[in-house]
């Protein structure tokens, strides 16, 4: 009585109740609970045995090769560091980092390179993310652009020379890393587009996009001289589009800057300027106006453009990018200065 297994359950329709069991077996037999799958599915991996009897999405292979690199930098670099800019890329780099170390923490720290400018919301979620992680998070200014009071209203290119390149480079120096991983992707921009993803810098930072090693099936050659380092971007070979579907089927926490809202704004050479703080000079007769608007790449505030938008959630930007027909680095001044200047910061030893 009350017995369901055996001939009663199939006597009584047990096919349909057969299947699942059938496949919480092969998942034991696996070595994989589907208790375990459902816990912390988040930040866990899939096990080998049961990945080989899946099809990899897209989106998974993409998360496997980025994991590869990662651990593969863990294990070969003497010091490495991740960099942490606070953007949506290195939102996903961080959580990527987490999986691929779970239940552990990464064994490196992050690295923030600060100027000063950043967004505000910016600088909300930077902690917090570090804190989520269990990571250690390095803070560095350039005590040089700070005396001398650089700012990107009045210096121009060299706000970011000074703040950014040259603050990179010291903090590298400062702490001795050896390797930086790093959230660039080889869609942002040309010279990105022929950036190998384990990329060596000389002793002085510098890179010659003439002399890099090939990375011939997905093998990485990351040995290097004393004093030499390397830049390491796991994300490489993601699109704009692969890295807001994997946000969204991550629930990875991101800068509301990214989501449409009214903002006080201004227009200036073409670009749409938020108004973050105090430190904004207005021109004379210059009036903030609100507009919704949000953000597809987020630096310093003065630098930054906006894109006049009404996609506030996940999937309202998703369908905005699959209709768009510009960069998403059409909103940063310093790629306007001039036709080489990305690849010519980079040489100097830039992010």
């Amino acid at each position: 009585m009350g017995y369901r297994g055996g001939r009663c359950g199939a006597a009584r329709g047990g096919r349909a109740h057969a299947r699942p069991r059938r496949a919480a077996v092969r998942l034991w037999q696996a070595g994989v609970s589907q208790h375990r799958l459902r816990r912390d599915r988040r930040l866990r991996t899939r096990p080998a045995e049961a990945v080989s009897a899946m099809t990899l999405t897209h989106l998974d292979r993409l998360e496997a090769e980025s994991i590869h690199i990662i651990r593969e930098v863990a294990a070969v670099a003497d010091k490495p560091v991740m960099l942490y800019s606070v953007g949506k890329d290195s939102a996903v780099m961080l959580h990527l980092a987490r999986k691929a170390f779970y239940p552990a923490p990464p064994p490196f720290p992050l690295l923030h390179v600060d100027t000063t400018w950043k967004f505000r919301a910016m600088y909300d979620l930077r902690d917090k993310a570090a804190r989520d992680a269990g990571m250690e998070l390095l803070v560095h200014r350039n005590p040089d652009a700070l005396a001398q009071g650089i700012n990107p209203f009045d210096h121009g290119a060299l706000h970011t020379d000074m703040w950014k390149t040259e603050g990179l480079k010291q903090a590298l120096d400062l702490h001795g890393f050896d390797a930086a991983f790093g959230g660039a992707r080889r869609d942002e921009e040309k010279s990105r587009a022929k950036e190998r993803i384990f990329s060596f810098r000389t002793a002085t930072h510098r890179w010659d996009p003439k002399a890099q090693r090939p990375e011939l099936w997905h093998l990485y050659n990351a040995r290097h001289a004393r004093g030499e380092s390397m830049r390491v971007f796991p994300i490489s070979n993601w699109t704009e589009l692969d890295v807001w579907q994997y946000i969204a089927r991550e629930g990875i926490e991101i800068v509301p800057l990214y989501f449409a809202a009214k903002r006080p704004t201004v227009e200036r050479d073409g670009l749409i300027l938020m108004v973050d703080d105090e430190r904004f000079p207005l021109a004379p007769g210059e009036v903030p106006v609100d507009r919704s608007i949000r953000f597809r790449t987020l630096g310093c505030y003065p630098l930054t453009g906006a894109v006049e938008s009404e996609a506030a959630t996940l999937n309202d930007v998703i369908r905005e990018m699959l209709l768009t027909t510009t960069s998403e680095r059409q909103g940063r001044a310093i790629d306007k200065d001039a036709g080489a200047s990305m690849e010519q910061k980079k040489q100097q030893g830039y992010f």
